[in-house]
């Protein structure tokens, strides 16, 4: 793997559990890797594309994963946890919080969950379904910036530190990798989002599940019997 879009490669589509989030529907790897193509394709025509960003603002959600996934496939960088004033292309929410968000001029807010009353806010929900389910081939560098905050991770930095965590703790199809910790820190983007891609193994969302395995910020409170700190994922 190259870059962060072959984890949502069209070979990689099967029925394997993929995604799991409360009180949903879980999404396996077909509906996964579709919804994320979908996705990148809406963000395109709001203008997202490499050397550009996109404010992620992380719920248990499935939207999380999906806003990140799609970001990504065109090369832009994403900052989970934005600040209230973020230099962005798009900013992603739930839709109660869009309006909390300053964009610069020609910035575009979506919002997921409750359908925005504002016309000029896009609905994830609605926009991403009515999208095309195929994603053209968009090259992305392994030094692409993938995640921006504190400090700038590449494509190839994450799939780095998700081969890393896969290859320490041997996930494999089947099992379960719950998050347990905030996306704003990239180490558990790659312990949690990343690594259990590779693996073919299920990213949770559902804290209220218990899990094979758990990104979470202390060994104490998970009830997975094995748990990984940020602390212990190198990027």
């Amino acid at each position: 793997m190259d870059a962060l879009g072959d984890l949502v490669a069209r070979e990689r589509r099967n029925d394997d559990p993929a995604l799991a989030v409360p009180d949903a529907r879980g999404y396996d790897y077909h509906r996964l890797c579709t919804t994320a193509w979908k996705t990148g394709n809406f963000f395109r025509h709001l203008g997202v594309r490499e050397g550009v960003s996109v404010g992620v603002v992380a719920a248990d959600s499935a939207q999380s994963v999906l806003g990140f996934l799609g970001a990504v496939l065109l090369g832009a960088s994403v900052r989970f946890a934005p600040p209230r004033d973020i230099d962005a292309r798009a900013l992603l929410a739930p839709t109660d919080n869009v309006g909390d968000y300053e964009l610069p001029p020609g910035g575009q807010y979506v919002g997921y969950g409750e359908t925005p009353a504002d016309p000029t806010v896009s609905h994830f929900e609605t926009d991403v379904w009515s999208e095309n389910p195929t994603f053209p081939e968009t090259p992305v560098s392994p030094e692409t910036t993938a995640l921006t905050g504190e400090k700038d991770i590449s494509h190839e930095e994450l799939l780095f530190g998700g081969k890393t965590v896969r290859e320490r703790w041997e996930f494999e199809s089947g099992d379960s990798v719950v998050v347990r910790a905030p996306l704003s820190d990239p180490r558990v983007v790659a312990g949690g989002i990343v690594a259990p891609l590779i693996a073919g193994a299920e990213i949770v969302l559902d804290t209220d599940r218990t899990g094979n395995f758990a990104v979470a910020r202390d060994t104490e409170t998970a009830p997975e019997s094995s748990v990984l700190t940020p602390d212990g994922i190198a990027l």
